[in-house]
């Protein structure tokens, strides 16, 4: 499981680019909200492309070894973004706020592509 903790570091990186792009091209056009929807949508796919990769080059050898990469993913994820927004000073409340589907917010497909592609790459 070590190497599964390494390989998540770089979704940091995918991450970080991913709303670097989405602050200083295109949420000046579409908005705030639709930025941050297009870059949910566009970080899935560029997880997706990773995680594919990682999965493929380094198989896990059952489906149980799968789900337990997604939910290392999963919890290293949450603990980062919440870490990260409790040490800028951000409230819980807004923190959750793209957790908000009723709001248009689908930040929440993060964390559940995380979790699950892992088992679904692996074909397991």
């Amino acid at each position: 499981m070590l190497k599964y903790f390494l390989l998540w570091f770089p979704m940091i990186v995918i991450a970080v680019l991913n709303g670097t792009i989405r602050d200083f091209v295109y949420k000046k056009y579409v908005g705030e909200l639709l930025a941050r929807q297009i870059s949910t949508i566009t970080l899935i796919l560029l997880f997706a492309a990773y995680i594919w990769f990682v999965i493929n080059k380094y198989p896990p050898a059952t489906s149980e070894h799968a789900i337990y990469i997604g939910v290392l993913w999963l919890v290293l994820t949450l603990v980062f973004e919440f870490g990260i927004g409790y040490m800028s000073g951000k409230t819980w409340a807004q923190m959750l706020e793209d957790y908000n589907i009723i709001k248009g917010r689908i930040w929440i497909l993060i964390p559940i592509w995380v979790a699950v592609a892992p088992y679904i790459f692996s074909g397991c």
